[in-house]
């Protein structure tokens, strides 16, 4: 017998990954697991389709209340194609209508939430199920070794598909042709990026490396597609055309839609869907084609904390040099900021509600630092979740079996967790200081005054993950939530109120304004008291895994 393989009807080892039916087929048991798919995500996914689909649909009323008519929008497309910044940034404008500006500046930040949101999806049905050892029992079952691949795959077609077409449905008054072709393109992109993670999850051992590998993938599509727009506006740069989120733009919708574009979307789709068969087909579950490095032969860890620094060093990494980078790219725009909105008053309050009532430029800037902000957020949720993972797999136990007590094992990856967030929004504001040449201090403290922000969501997780673990993976749906209300939520004229929902919706905006200390205290003091009570429900219950 090989792999995990059990014996067949006739008495004979079957191999791979799991026992297949008479005929052998390996997609026996998709259905089955399709369907196991898509109810644990029957929360996630619809949500997931909403906020992306939903975003993107609701942008042209939003559009609209800033550029009533159609000179408005002719000088407007013209303001931005020519702003190298906000070509980086969004994209070049291809058509002056309202469709066309929806396209231009919710095109691609759609098509990112529908990648991020795809490989998060498949990851989870593959390589984490493997890493859970929930794989390998149900493949002990009549379950064909391509099927779990399958399956998740078909669960990111159905949330690219809602994406699409609510997108199609929300803009179709703009033009039939223009919405269908933008809500593929941005299911496409999403498509694109779910069997590049299927791909990735071949070659790891862990889910978290995976989603990582896939992650870097899409941020250096993001760069590529960034740099290649930013020098050239009309599109054309060789660099835009090596990235799938360049694709998804030069479909061109409500701008003399470019169909055939789409084949490359679909080709790309097919040849890593393709390759992720074939990868699958020749590994065991579990295994991956490249293997962990042995450590060393006598352990050097002596206390919790260094355990926690060595096992999330290598993320802590990533995120520092894509905050220095980004901080260096956003202060580059920061200049730009006043040729792209002219004279628009509408134009002028979204950037004012966004960053605060200062001047334009500082305003822009408190934009980009809130953004920052909120990102840091995500890392300071998974660095938390982090500890939860290795709970969950059985990791932990055999270290809290010992002396070592849990709120010290736990603290070791809560240090990691908040004062990793210090140290990447400290690089952002240095990277935004000497990209733009401003002081250094006051860009500092415009990045630091997130931190509050970030230690309330770090801290919401961290009680989810003590006192309700099955719920703790909902701190991602929170962090989400409140990167959309503070990216899209001004630019749909969303309520104060809602706004106000998230914790950054509170921060001084700076720099400008005067600090403001009580809200900053009011949330630090929030994100205590939230880690504090994680802590302690974690010290009643018991462990798992």
């Amino acid at each position: 017998m090989t792999g995990t393989g059990v014996l067949n009807g006739r008495g004979r080892p079957t191999t791979g990954t799991g026992a297949l039916n008479g005929r052998g087929r390996p997609t026996t048991g998709t259905g089955v697991l399709t369907r196991l798919a898509l109810r644990r995500d029957r929360l996630t996914l619809p949500l997931w389709a909403l906020v992306t689909g939903g975003m993107v649909a609701s942008g042209a009323g939003s559009l609209e209340g800033l550029y009533g008519t159609a000179a408005e929008r002719a000088e407007a497309a013209a303001s931005m194609t020519a702003n190298s910044s906000m070509r980086a940034l969004y994209g070049p404008v291809f058509g002056d209508s309202l469709g066309g500006l929806v396209a231009w500046r919710f095109g691609t930040f759609g098509a990112v939430l529908a990648a991020v949101a795809s490989l998060i999806v498949v990851v989870r049905h593959t390589r984490e199920e493997e890493e859970t050892g929930r794989q390998e029992m149900l493949s002990a079952g009549a379950v064909g070794r391509r099927a779990p691949l399958t399956a998740a795959l078909l669960a990111a077609l159905a949330l690219n598909t809602a994406i699409a077409l609510l997108i199609a449905a929300g803009l179709a008054a703009q033009g039939a042709a223009g919405a269908l072709a933008l809500g593929l393109a941005i299911g496409g992109t999403g498509m694109v990026f779910a069997t590049a993670a299927a791909l990735a999850a071949q070659f790891t051992e862990s889910a978290r490396l995976a989603k990582g590998l896939s992650a870097a993938v899409l941020g250096l599509a993001f760069v590529l597609r960034a740099a290649g727009d930013a020098g050239s506006a009309d599109g054309s740069s060789a660099l835009t055309w090596l990235s799938p989120i360049g694709w998804a733009e030069q479909v061109r919708a409500f701008a003399g839609e470019r169909w055939w574009v789409l084949l490359p979307i679909a080709g790309a789709v097919l040849v890593q869907t393709a390759a992720a068969y074939a990868l699958t087909a020749r590994r065991d579950v579990g295994a991956s084609f490249l293997a962990t490095r042995p450590g060393p032969a006598e352990g050097r860890l002596a206390t919790a904390g260094a355990l926690a620094w060595r096992l999330q060093r290598g993320t802590l990494l990533g995120w520092s040099l894509g905050f220095l980078l980004g901080g260096l790219v956003f202060g580059g725009m920061v200049e730009g900021a006043a040729d792209l909105v002219g004279d628009n008053e509408r134009a002028r309050e979204i950037f004012e509600r966004m960053g605060g009532q200062s001047a334009l430029t500082d305003a822009f800037l408190a934009t980009m630092v809130s953004l920052l902000g909120m990102l840091a957020a995500l890392y300071a949720v998974g660095s938390v979740l982090r500890a939860y993972g290795e709970e969950t797999s059985g990791r932990a136990e055999p270290l809290l079996a010992g002396a070592l007590g849990r709120l010290r094992w736990a603290a070791g990856h809560l240090v990691i967790a908040f004062g990793g967030s210090v140290l990447i929004l400290a690089l952002a504001g240095l990277g935004l200081a000497l990209s733009y040449g401003h002081d250094l201090g006051p860009v500092m403290g415009a990045a630091l005054v997130q931190l509050p922000g970030v230690w309330t969501l770090a801290g919401l997780a961290v009680l989810l993950w003590g006192a309700a673990p099955k719920a703790a993976n909902a701190a991602w749906g929170v962090a989400g939530l409140c990167l959309a209300l503070g990216w899209i939520g001004p630019a749909l004229g969303l309520p104060q109120a809602v706004l106000d929902l998230s914790p950054f919706g509170h921060l001084p905006k700076l720099p400008g304004p005067e600090m403001a200390w009580g809200p900053v205290l009011l949330l630090t003091g929030l994100a205590a008291a939230l880690t504090a009570g994680g802590l302690a429900a974690l010290r009643r219950r018991d462990v798992a895994g």
